[in-house]
């Protein structure tokens, strides 16, 4: 059952406290129908809290998420799914003891497909991402870079008006990131969906962002193009302390 387009996915002044540390503190930002906005920041810099609070996995307090004007931020991290958000994790969280293709099929029949229509949907994704062979893989035997683009079909297999993708490339080398590079170029027009792109791979982020929102000890620091992003000094002192006085310092 294929979702309406939603246009706009919205934080708006999102605050969360862990304990008494704040791990986010008054963000907001706008992702777009189309757009690849890279979401980057030191460790600790409250990323995959961010992403949490969208995707319903954790509560703003206070803040408010709105998908295309609509409040969803009580929504379970189900009710999001259905909505339109969907996401990968830094641990795959593939189910491990289901195939590749099963797992992509689940997702399918979490949306309302038939198992018909669900498998056929998997293996267009699967196909699409290069994944050609394997589908009958169970998920405990894949290697650590397979599971990485298993997690981000599965994602797509949820008909997504938005995918956030947590840190794609970790654990991968150069070639795999060339290629994951592609495939995360390739979502907006293909599945016609915005990506969130946590990543600290700055050579993936520069190539494959439109715009580059930057984290720092839990509040917005910068937004722009990813050259503004670049060559903004205090992007630099986060990421290389006193050394952003360098001229020639860069990500």
């Amino acid at each position: 059952m294929a979702k309406s387009p939603k246009q706009k996915l919205q934080a708006k002044n999102v605050h969360v406290v862990f304990g008494g540390i704040k791990a986010l503190t008054g963000v907001t930002l706008t992702l777009n129908a189309g757009d690849i906005l890279g979401l980057i920041g030191p460790n600790g810099a409250g990323k995959t809290t961010l992403v949490n609070v969208l995707s319903g996995f954790q509560k703003p307090k206070p803040g408010t998420i709105e998908l295309d004007g609509r409040d969803v931020s009580d929504l379970s991290p189900r009710k999001m799914a259905q909505a339109g958000i969907g996401r990968s994790f830094q641990a795959a969280r593939l189910f491990r003891k289901l195939t590749v293709l099963e797992n992509l099929t689940v997702a399918g029949l979490g949306i309302g497909l038939s198992r018909k229509a669900a498998t056929s949907q998997a293996r267009d994704i699967l196909d699409w991402i290069g994944y050609r062979h394997g589908h009958d893989r169970q998920c405990d035997s894949l290697p650590y870079s397979d599971e990485r683009r298993i997690s981000i079909a599965r994602a797509l297999a949820l008909q997504p008006s938005f995918t956030l993708l947590d840190e794609p490339a970790s654990g991968m080398n150069e070639q795999e990131c060339e290629l994951l590079m592609e495939t995360i170029t390739g979502i907006p027009k293909n599945f016609g969906c915005g990506v969130m792109l946590i990543e600290h791979n700055m050579q993936v982020i520069m190539g494959v962002c439109h715009r580059i929102h930057v984290l720092d000890g839990g509040r917005s620091l910068a937004e722009g193009s990813p050259e503004e992003v670049r060559n903004d000094p205090n992007v630099l002192r986060a990421y290389l302390g006193d050394r952003a006085s360098q001229k020639n310092a860069v990500i």
